[in-house]
C-alpha cells in the first residue's frame, strides 16, 4: 500500500523516483530524452503511445527497458497482416472435461508493445483499440477485465508503406501521444556503437511496482491548475480548428479538421505531469507548449495545399503556439 502524509510529499516522491528512472533507463538507451520524457508522461498521466520512427532507432528496445524499469508484466506482439483478433485478445477452447475455457491472449499485461501496428488489417487494431479505450476486452459475449495499470506503446515505421493499413483518424485519437524518433547526433551515435559492441552488460534496478504508478496517476488528477492555464490549453485546441471564429490564420490556409474535445483534455494532463516530474507542484504555460506537439500532431489532418507546399504539422502547430 503506498501512502503519503500529504499531496505534496508525494509530488516530491514523484519527482525523485522519476530522477531514478531517467539514470536507470540511461544505462540502456543513449539520448532520446524528450522521448523517453513522452513515455513516462503518458504512462504517469494513464495514457497511450505511438512511437513513429525509422528501423534501428531502439523503439523496441526504449519501451521493453521502460518496462524493465517499471517492474511490470511486459508484452510484446508483433503486427503482421495475418495477425487475428484472437492471437490478441485469447479464444475460448474446450478443456479435458468438455467445457469452454478462455485462454488469455498476450494483451493480458500492464505494458503492451504493439510492433508496427499499421502492419495488420483493421479488423485485428479494432481489437486492440477496444481494449485501449475500455480496459477491458470481449469474447464469445462474455468481458474480461485488463489487469491495471495497463499501456499501449505502439510503434510505425514512417517508410515502406506498401501493404499497411493506416490507422484511421478515430482510432490515432485513442493516443494521447504522437511521438518522432530522430536519428542521434554524432556523439551519441558514437557512444551507442561503443556501448553495444562491447561485452559489457548493464543491469537494470526496478523503481516503481504497479500500484505506486497507480498512485501517481491519481496524484496527477490531483493536481490544480490555474485558470489562465486551462484557458490557454483549450484556446490552443480551438485554433486548429479552420473556420471558426476562434481559428489561426495557419489552421484556416492549411487544415482540413483540427483537433477534438480529447486534445484539451490530453494537453492539461499532460501538462500537470510534465510539472510534476520537472519538480513544479502546479503547471503553467510553459508546461502546456513542452508536450503540445506530441498530443496534437496527430489530430490535425492538413489540406491540400499544404502537402504541396511542405507544410508540416510540427510548422503548423508552432504558429499556433
Amino acid at each position: 500500500m503506498v501512502s503519503f502524509s500529504n499531496d505534496v510529499e508525494a509530488a516530491d516522491a514523484l519527482h525523485k523516483k522519476y530522477k531514478e528512472l531517467r539514470s536507470e533507463i540511461a544505462k540502456v538507451i543513449i539520448g532520446q530524452d524528450e522521448v523517453v520524457d513522452a513515455v513516462l508522461i503518458s504512462i504517469f498521466s494513464n495514457g497511450h503511445s505511438l512511437l513513429i520512427g525509422l528501423p534501428g532507432l531502439a523503439k523496441t528496445l526504449l519501451i521493453k527497458t521502460i518496462s524493465e524499469v517499471l517492474d511490470l508484466h511486459f508484452s510484446r506482439i508483433q503486427f503482421t497482416p495475418d495477425l487475428m483478433p484472437s492471437d490478441i485478445i485469447g479464444s475460448e477452447i474446450l478443456d479435458e472435461k468438455r467445457a469452454f475455457k478462455f485462454m488469455r491472449g498476450p494483451i493480458f499485461a500492464n505494458i503492451i508493445l504493439a510492433d508496427e501496428i499499421n502492419r495488420t488489417p483493421p479488423k485485428t487494431q479494432a481489437a486492440l483499440l477496444e481494449a485501449m479505450q475500455e480496459k477491458a476486452v470481449t469474447t464469445a459475449g462474455q468481458m474480461h477485465k485488463l489487469e491495471e495499470p495497463f499501456f499501449v506503446l505502439a510503434t510505425q515505421n514512417p517508410i515502406e508503406q506498401e501493404g499497411t493499413y493506416p490507422l484511421p483518424e478515430a482510432q490515432l485519437d485513442r493516443f494521447m501521444f504522437n511521438v518522432l524518433l530522430d536519428y542521434p547526433s554524432f556523439n551519441e551515435e558514437l557512444e551507442i556503437v561503443r556501448s553495444t559492441t562491447g561485452n559489457k552488460v548493464s543491469q537494470i534496478n526496478k523503481i516503481l511496482h504497479a500500484q505506486e504508478i497507480l498512485y501517481f496517476q491519481q496524484l496527477v488528477r490531483r493536481v490544480p491548475v490555474a485558470e489562465n492555464v486551462l484557458e490557454y490549453a483549450v484556446n490552443l485546441v480551438s485554433k486548429t480548428r479552420p473556420n471558426t471564429p476562434l481559428a489561426g490564420s495557419m489552421a484556416n490556409e492549411y487544415l482540413e479538421y483540427g483537433a477534438g474535445p480529447r486534445a484539451g483534455q490530453f494537453l492539461l494532463i499532460g501538462a500537470k505531469c510534465h510539472a510534476l516530474i520537472k519538480g513544479k507542484y502546479s503547471p503553467d504555460i510553459e508546461d502546456v507548449k513542452a508536450i503540445a506537439k506530441n498530443v496534437l500532431r496527430h489530430r490535425i489532418i492538413r489540406n491540400f495545399k499544404a502537402e504541396a507546399e511542405g507544410i508540416s504539422a510540427e510548422k503548423i502547430i508552432e504558429s499556433l503556439l
